[in-house]
């Protein structure tokens, strides 16, 4: 994954810098450097992806310039043919060496030019001052602060700067910041014009589209792997993946050791597609184990996202463990773009398309906060093919009249799309399981038990009443969030609140984020 972090201002303290900048070691544990500049300081760790040799080791320079970036960028081996026409040389065989040549090209107006996930700090040697962007939906992250002085800082994640900054904000996606401003490049979640393509012409576009940002993501120096629930979206990326590599992918699992519902599902589409499969069991003392070290490596309090990224540390650690993988895809943001099972209960179109912009608005502090710190916190390194901006861009803007469950099945259009010999016809039509049930309805339910025993009922009410922002509603909810501020102190704002489904719908005013207490899970659980 890589970390980065860049410190304004001169004479930073060496100890603040290397202190925070150490805390995130795992996300690049193949080498780290650090340059003191005239007006601050960067630092990179290294994860080897693109490029391995020591040619790609950050930050680049260019007449005075630097960057340091955590990212890949899409296609840059034609860039960086059109650049080498332009004179432009390069050293190494990394993606993001391309960034200083475009920077000099087009300044600030590289950043919408980009097809990639990134988060980027640069120093203009001529100005002595920092830029720094984030991808337009946030998969890479990137916080931001203050120190005492006023000296803005930047990093990878907020554990960077605690005991730096008093405020720490997460960077805002699809934004860069030169000058003191903010300024919006490209906001994903707004629909340009609506899209009114037939059916038939919408199941093509939405196929092929995919297909060529999972084609994308498989271009990598490092071994990949799969994360593969038997849920439909990462089924998808699993079929079309081998369907391009044509050979064998490493596919992972994980379900608990009691009711695991996905295990089996999983093994179905292994099966199917011929991969070199690989499921990691885990029991109640794994899930309690882990609880800590995960929120600790999250920097969130959210109830559905800890459930949620138990199982994805659990297996991304024995991925990390036990092979040579080093690049893992995910299904991750196809929910947000075709529909949870509370969006079934959208009261029209308007409504879906309003939840549908603001998910993908927050998705960064949510489900991609998840994929990200728990890939990374095992040194490895996250790509998401639904968040392709392609992709993303057109399902956005579909009409919304077409992406509401008018068909008794949600997702509908995706289903449709991949119809044929993609997938067995069960999986394909398998109801949606949130991934914290899946792995087994009993890991949701260790959880709140354990929650039941800290607390008594005084308790929960007291300590409760400390918190004024997104104050726990739950003993479990009350748990995390006593973890959260012992690694976090007052820094709940990075969070917006708790995902839950819209509670203003009607069947959707519930006080739990699984979709088990929806009327409409069904089959879900099966």
């Amino acid at each position: 994954m890589c970390s980065i972090m860049g410190y304004s201002g001169k004479d930073v303290p060496a100890k603040d810098f290397n202190g925070g900048f150490m805390r995130t070691k795992s996300r690049g544990p193949d080498a780290t450097k650090t340059i003191t500049l005239k007006n601050g300081v960067l630092g990179f760790h290294r994860l080897a992806i693109m490029g391995l040799n020591a040619e790609g080791m950050q930050p680049f320079e260019l007449d005075g310039n630097y960057v340091v970036c955590n990212g890949e960028l899409y296609g840059f081996r034609k860039i960086k043919e059109e650049l080498e026409a332009e004179g432009f040389k390069f050293k190494s065989e990394s993606d993001c060496e391309i960034i200083l040549p475009l920077y000099r090209k087009y300044g600030n107006g590289m950043f919408e030019k980009l097809d990639a996930e990134f988060a980027m700090i640069i120093y203009d040697g001529k100005t002595g001052t920092f830029t720094a962007a984030r991808d337009p939906i946030g998969i890479r992250p990137l916080f931001y602060g203050y120190d005492v002085r006023g000296n803005i800082v930047f990093a990878s994640e907020a554990k960077n700067l605690v005991g730096i900054a008093d405020k720490i904000i997460p960077f805002p996606p699809g934004y860069y910041y030169a000058g003191g401003k903010f300024v919006c490049y490209r906001d994903i979640s707004k629909t340009s014009s609506v899209i009114k393509d037939g059916l038939e012409t919408v199941f093509t576009n939405i196929r092929e589209k995919l297909i060529a940002g999972i084609r994308k993501r498989l271009d990598a120096d490092a071994p990949l792997g799969f994360l593969l629930s038997g849920g439909l979206d990462s089924s998808l990326v699993c079929a079309v993946a081998a369907k391009i590599l044509d050979k064998p992918l490493k596919t992972f699992s994980i379900g608990m050791d009691t009711d695991a519902i996905d295990l089996k599902y999983a093994r179905e589409v292994a099966e199917y597609l011929h991969t070199d499969h690989h499921e990691v069991i885990i029991s109640k003392k794994d899930v309690l184990d882990s609880l800590e070290t995960v929120i600790a490596a999250l920097g969130t309090y959210d109830i559905t996202t800890i459930r949620a990224s138990i199982g994805m540390y659990l297996v991304c650690k024995a991925i990390h463990e036990q092979t040579d993988v080093r690049v893992v895809l995910t299904g991750e943001i196809s929910d947000e773009l075709f529909g949870y099972k509370y969006t079934d209960f959208a009261p029209d179109a308007g409504a879906f398309q309003k939840e549908a912009e603001k998910r993908i608005r927050e998705i960064h502090m949510y489900d991609v906060l998840r994929a990200d710190r728990c890939i990374s916190v095992n040194s490895l390194e996250a790509r998401v093919p639904f968040g392709d901006l392609d992709f993303v861009e057109y399902v956005m803007n579909l009409d919304p009249e077409i992406k509401l469950n008018k068909y008794g099945k949600g997702k509908y259009l995706l289903r449709r799309a991949f119809d044929g010999a993609w997938l067995p016809e069960d999986i394909l039509m398998r109801e949606k399981a949130a991934f914290s049930d899946a792995v087994g309805h009993s890991m949701v339910d260790d959880l709140k038990e354990f929650a039941e025993s800290v607390y008594t009922d005084s308790d929960f009410e007291k300590k409760r009443s400390r918190y004024f922002h997104a104050k726990p509603f739950t003993k479990e909810s009350l748990l995390y969030r006593e973890l959260f501020e012992k690694y976090y102190p007052g820094q709940s704002g990075m969070v917006t609140d708790f995902w839950m489904p819209n509670k203003t719908w009607k069947g959707c005013n519930v006080d739990d984020p699984s979709a088990r207490v929806l009327s409409n899970y069904g089959d879900s659980g099966k």
